[in-house]
């Protein structure tokens, strides 16, 4: 183990001489206040190297027998040969084993690894925790001290946090913002930034036709989707260019339900369950300008996900993608089903169920991490009335004003957590 002292004027300095000395696996053992600044004594682990070649070194040599008599350093007279003294008869009748000396084998020493020593361990344990433990701390003396030093700036991150933001995004927003004057400048300053950074899709889809594919998880909306766009379709261009398809098999009632919407509208359906049977009818659809095609809600975990996507590109028409998420599903839910239906190449998303959630910067997060842009937005279930082209602007005021009807303030614990990460404001 490897322990030093480190002297700087601050804690910001003082961590950065422990990084750079002994890297990004040092343990804080003590930090005390001294006079001209603050004392940290910090440690790495042991050469783990130098104790298996050791070990190894040693269990590897030959062993030496060890003689019976140590003290004898003069030359001793030569004794006599057993068969000189014994005579011939007793020496056939004397066992063969008083003959021969006996040279028991010496046991073969197993290797020792260190690594996986019980001590060690539990060492390595106790360690990480007391690495844990110092993180924590050190989390929260960095953001009281962003709070003393640019309390404009940690208000910000916690407004932009409350949004749902993640806390990368929110801290990037507010450094971009740091030559604003007021704490209200900065804030209005960060949310222009926000919506130039939302991807939105400046073309209306419906207007431009062709083949449109709604692939998304189980249980987002799909099917209502399909039926809000189709009506809103047959209101500008009319009921004559539109026909809808449905590949959806597994779910009981689907293709009823595309059917009684079909019905509604008066429009044509079919439905297909393979490559071939889409390809016919999408043939059969040749003359429509919009061809909508509901398919079959799958998990991001489902091992026929990605078969189910290639059917989309299995035959020879062109088929645009829109990926359907709702904006009630968790941060890490989202981004995984992004990745996800990456595969079926999406041009573009729609979002439903935007009455149904309680904060919207996780989503936007998501979109601006993927680049993946937004063409609809849907908050309700009436057809076609709940769902609108999507709006940056819209969507940024619709997520303050989420955020105000809660009224709620996010933990300073989990801020401290959040944003208090040593490694992360090291350049601060």
């Amino acid at each position: 183990m490897k322990i030093r002292r480190f002297f700087a004027t601050d804690m910001r300095q003082a961590l950065r001489q422990v990084r750079e000395s002994l890297g990004a696996d040092a343990v804080i053992l003590s930090n005390k206040s001294v006079e001209g600044g603050v004392e940290l004594v910090a440690a790495v682990d042991y050469d783990e190297s130098a104790f298996t070649g050791t070990q190894s070194s040693a269990a590897e040599a030959p062993v030496r027998p060890i003689p019976r008599t140590i003290h004898a350093r003069q030359p001793q007279p030569q004794p006599r040969r057993l068969d000189e003294s014994v005579p011939a008869a007793a020496k056939a009748q004397r066992p063969e084993t008083e003959l021969r000396p006996t040279v028991s084998a010496a046991p073969e020493n197993p290797r020792v690894e260190w690594s996986q020593d019980p001590v060690l361990r539990e060492m390595r344990r106790e360690m990480q925790a007391l690495r844990r433990m110092m993180e924590n701390e050190l989390s929260e003396l960095t953001w009281r001290d962003l709070g003393q030093r640019r309390p404009q700036t940690q208000e910000l991150m916690r407004r932009l946090i409350a949004l749902g933001l993640d806390a990368a995004h929110c801290r990037e927003l507010a450094y971009r913002v740091e030559d604003a004057e007021t704490p209200e400048q900065a804030w209005r300053k960060s949310l222009f930034h926000l919506i130039s950074e939302l991807p939105i899709l400046k073309e209306d889809l419906l207007d431009q036709g062709g083949i449109l594919a709604l692939v998304g998880p189980t249980g987002v909306g799909k099917t209502t989707t399909i039926a809000k766009l189709a009506a809103k379709f047959c209101l500008r261009h009319g009921n004559r260019h539109l026909a809808l398809l449905s590949t959806d098999s597994y779910r009981i009632g689907a293709q009823e339900q595309l059917l009684n919407y079909g019905r509604i509208l008066d429009v044509p359906v079919r439905s297909a369950s393979n490559a071939e049977e889409l390809n016919n009818a999408l043939h059969a659809f040749a003359d429509k300008r919009l061809v909508l095609i509901d398919t079959a809600g799958m998990g991001q975990r489902d091992l026929l996900l990605s078969e189910r996507l290639a059917l989309m590109t299995a035959g020879n028409h062109p088929i645009k993608t829109l990926l359907t998420l709702s904006a009630t599903t968790q941060r890490s839910a989202l981004s995984h089903a992004i990745r996800s239906f990456s595969t079926a190449r999406p041009v573009a998303s729609v979002i439903t169920k935007l009455d149904e959630a309680a904060e919207l910067g996780g989503l936007f997060s998501g979109l601006i991490e993927a680049r993946l842009p937004l063409a609809y937005v849907a908050d309700g279930q009436r057809v076609p009335e709940d769902i609108h082209v999507a709006r940056a602007t819209s969507l940024v005021n619709l997520a303050i004003e989420m955020h105000d009807s809660a009224d709620n303030r996010p933990d300073e614990d989990y801020l401290a957590m959040a944003f208090g990460s040593t490694s992360d404001h090291a350049h601060v």
